[in-house]
């Protein structure tokens, strides 16, 4: 009997993420693009590749059920059914970590705190969307003040030995008080403590919102920067929980968790 496989496709602001897990949800192939102008375009070409790694699967259009999440959640060619982001990441992490109650997204263009409930519902959630601070937008622009990759500047507060503060709101007038920290001759990774340090505060103000409960994760791509793991870990008081999988196709997988519980449904 040929193999069953579900999709989920997240389709971002900055990138597109594609998962397929097949019916005993093991994860067969996972990937991540940059995003293109058009988000139709984002989907298929990440579905597309994402068909690719699964030897047996002749291309999108055979998956049993395809969801689509994301901002572009309703570009998505041939999704059966589009599902929130913030549902979704609950889902994924919660298929990853049943233990996991709390979620720190941090996208390309927002923040959210999400409250997972025991079956991986969203109990509550709350969202900063209004300011690109604290986003991975703010990131790329604070790394380019620094002249250096994402992966450089996420490893760069590590090495501080005290944070100097950042204290502006807005991203634009951060990006301003910092290039003038950096004139004055301040440690850059001193600098850089404080981006994380701010950036963190802002989490936990959206955290407060929505009740801290054990255990805590961070996905998105800014779940990488290891800079803002360490300084939202002290701001929170408590040990960042890392998920088993790549944190930024965490919303696809979700997607394609869902995907296989509503399929079951229909093929019954």
């Amino acid at each position: 009997m040929a193999t069953k496989y579900f999709g989920g496709c997240d389709v971002g602001s900055t990138t597109g993420k594609a998962v397929i897990i097949d019916e005993n949800g093991n994860i067969k192939a996972s990937v991540i693009l940059p995003s293109e102008i058009d988000p139709e375009l984002t989907s298929k070409l990440t579905l597309e590749k994402a068909c690719a790694q699964v030897p047996d699967l002749e291309g999108y259009k055979n998956l049993i059920y395809l969801i689509g999440t994301g901002y572009g959640r309703n570009e998505v060619p041939f999704a059966d059914e589009n599902i929130s982001e913030i549902s979704c990441h609950a889902m994924g992490t919660f298929f990853c970590n049943p233990k996991i109650k709390t979620i720190v997204d941090i996208g390309g263009q927002d923040v959210k705190a999400i409250s997972v409930g025991n079956n991986g519902s969203v109990l509550e959630f709350a969202m900063n969307d209004k300011c690109a601070a604290g986003t991975g937008r703010f990131f790329e622009a604070m790394s380019r003040v620094f002249r250096m990759d994402l992966e450089e500047f996420s490893a760069l507060s590590l090495k501080a030995n005290r944070v100097i503060p950042v204290t502006a709101q807005c991203s634009v007038f951060a990006e301003s008080e910092v290039i003038s920290l950096l004139a004055n001759r301040n440690p850059p990774e001193e600098v850089a403590a404080g981006i994380q340090t701010a950036v963190s505060k802002r989490c936990f103000t959206l955290l407060k919102r929505i009740g801290i409960r054990p255990q805590v994760t961070v996905t998105g791509g800014c779940a990488k920067n290891k800079g803002l793991i360490k300084a939202l870990s002290k701001i929170i008081n408590m040990e960042v929980t890392p998920l088993p999988v790549d944190p930024q196709t965490i919303g696809a997988l979700g997607a394609a968790v869902y995907a296989r519980q509503k399929s079951n449904g229909r093929l019954a």
